[in-house]
Parts: structure tokens; C-alpha cells; sequence
């Protein structure tokens, strides 16, 4: 397991019965997490004076009780990165900590390269690992369907303060764009996917990620560097096994370039408990 453990502005504090008790900055908030199936250690004061409560409707998504002031949005930082947290009408908050643990690799990967790498970003949300790869010193592309995302990465890239570095963000279909760039002959030194479990594209094309992901990755292949630095996948889909991204590299670019593959699980410690919760899986092949 990959832990993102040197946070200072998240936490998660405790967890039990479907919730995680969590703070960022000095915002607590209590959202549900499906692999929390085991019982709260204790039920305190704690898991009542929050700022605000995310509760899961039956009949799908929900809603958020907010039980105390809270401003639109709030900063938190991990090292010399800042973020903008925002509570989103799908329990979401802009930001998934437990990847803390990639960009703390992908900056080092890049920083220590000796020579100029170029990133692209695929389904790059809010721009984590965009400004991880931007502050290491990288060119980079980050692309991603949803405007609001793309602006919300903006903001963050300014946030820290590297507005000035060499960032393109781009607002379309990932799989149009891979394909613009294979029809241009741009090449990256490194690629960074987060695909959802499904999806549909603008022209209505469906998006499943066990049967889409692997020609996805094929595709991408035309689009490396002939010396490209790591090539990373994240994966939250429910059921899949990091052995499959595991797999899945070892068959695509453990032949053409050699170079080192690993797995895993993606996780964050558990302060009350000293366990570790589980938050999604990673793939890297890496130079």
C-alpha cells in the first residue's frame, strides 16, 4: 500500500459505520466511504461538531447538512502546494488526498531526470498532479471533459503560485485529443491517466473501464517519447485488482522500453485507529 502520510492540512481522523471523520485545514467533515464496513471505535462529541455532514440518499447521491458556517471554498497545502476545497453536490471536495503519495513520486521522478519532461495529464480533475508535475520543474498538458474542473486547476496552478510555468489546459474528450496528437506527432515523456469505471463521450460513446481502458492505453502508447520517464494509472473502479494494471503495463510497455513496473493500493493513515483506509489503486511503469 502507497500511504499518503505526510499531510498537515488533512486528516482523517476516524471512521466506522460507512463514514470517515475527516478534517482539512481547520474544516472538519464527515462523508460516507463504502469500504468502511467495520463499526466506529467510539461515538463522541467528535463525530457531531462538524462543519458539515454529507448524507447519502437511498434512492442514489445525496445531500450535504452544513451545521456550521463554512465559506464557499477554503485552501489547504501539501508542501509548497495549495489547493482549493470546495463540499460538491456529489459528496466530492475537489481533492482526493490519498494521491499525495503519486505526487510526491512524480516529483521526484522529475526533478531528478536531468532533462526537460513532458507531462500530459488525461482526465486530470482539479489539476493535483498537475501542479505536483508543474512545481517539479515539467511542461504540461492537462486535459479534461468538464469546464468547471478545468478552471477549478486553474485556480489551483495559481494558487501556488506557478501560474508562469509551462501549463496548457485544454477542455475536450480525452480519446479525440489522444488521437489530435497522434495525427500531430506530439510525443510525452510521461502520461498520467485517473479514467472513470464509466462514462460517455460528447458523441455519446460509452466508456466502460474494463473493456475500454486497455486499447485506451494502447492508443496512448503513440503518443511516448522515445525515452519516456513513467506512464501512471489510477483506478477506482470497485473489484479490479492492481495485478491488472500490472498486467496491463507489463504488456504494453514492458516490451518496447523495458523499465520497472509496480502496484497497489492507494491509502491514508487512520489517526484514532492507527489503521489504514484503503482509497483506490494505482499502476506505474517507471524508467
Amino acid at each position: 500500500m502507497y500511504i499518503a502520510n505526510d499531510w498537515k492540512d488533512y486528516e482523517v481522523i476516524d471512521t466506522g459505520g460507512g463514514e470517515k471523520l475527516e478534517r482539512w485545514g481547520d474544516v472538519v467533515l464527515r462523508r460516507p466511504d463504502p469500504q468502511i464496513i467495520w463499526p466506529r471505535s467510539k461515538e463522541d462529541h467528535a463525530w457531531k461538531d462538524v462543519h458539515g455532514h454529507y448524507h447519502r440518499s437511498s434512492s442514489g447521491g445525496g445531500e450535504w447538512e452544513m451545521k456550521k458556517a463554512l465559506p464557499e471554498r477554503w485552501t489547504v497545502s501539501y508542501d509548497k502546494l495549495k489547493f482549493h476545497i470546495r463540499p460538491t453536490s456529489f459528496k466530492h471536495t475537489g481533492l482526493f488526498p490519498e494521491q499525495a503519495a503519486n505526487w510526491r513520486w512524480m516529483m521526484d521522478k522529475i526533478s531528478n531526470a536531468g532533462r526537460p519532461i513532458q507531462v500530459l495529464n488525461l482526465f486530470a480533475y482539479t489539476g493535483g498532479a498537475t501542479v505536483a508535475a508543474a512545481s517539479a520543474g515539467a511542461s504540461v498538458v492537462h486535459v479534461d471533459a468538464a469546464k468547471g474542473m478545468v478552471q477549478w486547476a486553474k485556480e489551483n496552478l495559481e494558487l501556488s503560485g506557478l501560474q508562469d510555468r509551462p501549463v496548457r489546459f485544454i477542455t475536450d474528450d480525452v480519446f479525440k485529443f489522444v488521437q489530435r496528437e497522434q495525427r500531430r506527432g506530439n510525443k510525452y515523456d510521461a502520461i498520467i491517466m485517473d479514467p472513470p469505471s464509466y462514462g460517455r463521450g460528447p458523441g455519446g460513446e460509452m466508456w466502460k473501464l474494463e473493456s475500454s481502458l486497455y486499447p485506451f492505453l494502447e492508443s496512448c502508447m503513440s503518443i511516448l517519447s522515445d525515452q519516456p520517464l513513467f506512464m501512471l494509472i489510477n483506478s477506482y473502479t470497485t473489484g479490479l485488482s492492481p495485478t491488472v494494471l500490472t498486467n496491463m503495463l507489463t504488456m504494453t510497455m514492458k516490451p518496447r522500453y523495458g523499465g520497472t513496473i509496480s502496484s497497489g493500493e492507494l491509502g491514508l493513515p487512520i489517526t484514532r485507529s492507527g489503521l489504514n483506509l484503503p482509497c483506490g489503486m494505482l499502476g506505474r511503469w517507471e524508467e
